[in-house]
């Protein structure tokens, strides 16, 4: 009877030191730099959009855009974002980063793209069947974007031994639906040392 409670008790130590040992979890705020690993993090995808989209809002053809248009300004779509990088990406994060710093710079108006779009006009061919007349929204009236912003991340590693070198470069373009002219063209690199 002593050797099994002795045990019991044993196991139960070994237990709660295993358990105190075990991770610890810190919150931080969103804009606390991690760098844990050298891979590309949150704030590699925020910097990077609040810093092209300001470069991109300062290039000539916003001011052009805006002279021969009688100062509206230009409504944007964010097209597809491509990873071609060596290590999976949330790309759609990236471009939710991108609109955001659209529609907080106020120098652009911004649509919806893609499945979510398409979640809308889902949503609108319903209310005709089921709303009353007076609250359905009509076809038709969308919003019509005049540029599309498209674009890549690539990167390339260097590695020796146990050191390595993480280059990312982000280009994205900027095209005129109406006449498929590029506009703009930016790049954002970012290169990390990981040791």
């Amino acid at each position: 009877m002593k050797k099994s409670f002795s045990l019991y008790a044993f196991l139960i130590l070994i237990s709660f030191a295993v358990l105190s040992c075990g991770q610890k979890v810190t919150r931080v705020s969103e804009d606390t730099v991690t760098d844990l690993s050298g891979r590309w993090n949150d704030t590699d995808s925020r910097l990077t959009a609040e810093e092209i989209t300001s470069e991109m809002m300062a290039h000539p053809w916003y001011n052009t855009y805006i002279s021969q248009n009688g100062g509206e300004v230009p409504v944007l779509i964010v097209g597809m974002i491509t990873n071609k990088s060596h290590e999976h990406i949330a790309t759609e994060t990236f471009s939710k980063d991108i609109e955001k710093a659209v529609i907080n710079s106020s120098r652009m108006r911004l649509v919806q793209a893609g499945a979510m779009r398409e979640e809308i006009r889902a949503e609108r061919a319903d209310q005709q069947n089921y709303s009353s007349a007076s609250s359905m929204k009509s076809f038709g009236l969308e919003q019509g974007a005049d540029f599309m912003l498209q674009g890549t991340i690539n990167s390339i590693v260097d590695q020796y031994k146990k050191d390595k070198a993480i280059y990312y470069q982000v280009d994205l373009e900027l095209t005129n639906l109406e006449t498929n002219e590029k506009v703009w063209i930016g790049d954002k690199k970012i290169k990390k040392l990981v040791n």
